[in-house]
């Protein structure tokens, strides 16, 4: 029986090896040609501090400025940041900076940036989208439509 098990694998083993390679996923494409990992850090960051200033730690509330509504613009707009970097990759540089700021200033503004955690993540998120660069060729494609590139070859301009 052991042996009739080894045989199966080793057949099994062989069929998977003469078997072509997948192609990748049409969701993993779509993934790389964007800055994934910084935008869901980026709306990670905004749910914690959303959350942290909806909950109470025995007697640890903390809530600054204007009625605390701060504690409610600036969680929505790293949500809303995080989300435009992922649909809107050609944006990236601004939606990582503004979002790395607003991380930063959450610190003063969201019961101490979501209790560190959230500024941590949006601060990592943000620097993730602004350094997040497409492949050569994908360049291109992440332009906007109908939106034009320079390119500067030994003086001379050209459009790509």
């Amino acid at each position: 029986m052991l042996l009739n098990a080894t045989r199966r694998s080793l057949a099994e083993r062989e069929a998977t090896e003469d078997e072509p390679e997948k192609k990748p996923s049409r969701w993993r494409a779509w993934r790389r040609q964007r800055p994934f990992v910084g935008g869901v850090l980026v709306i990670a960051a905004g749910l914690v501090m959303f959350l942290s200033s909806q909950l109470d730690f025995g007697k640890l509330h903390i809530q600054l400025g204007i009625e605390g509504l701060q504690a409610t613009i600036v969680p929505l707009a790293l949500v809303l940041l995080g989300a435009l970097s992922i649909f809107m990759p050609a944006h990236r540089i601004f939606y990582g900076v503004i979002a790395l700021g607003l991380a930063v200033y959450s610190i003063v503004g969201v019961n101490l940036g979501g209790f560190i955690v959230g500024m941590l993540l949006g601060c990592v998120g943000g620097i993730t989208v602004v350094s997040w660069a497409p492949r050569s060729g994908e360049a291109a494609s992440a332009l906007a439509p109908g939106e034009e590139r320079e390119v500067r070859t030994h003086g001379e301009k050209e459009t790509a």
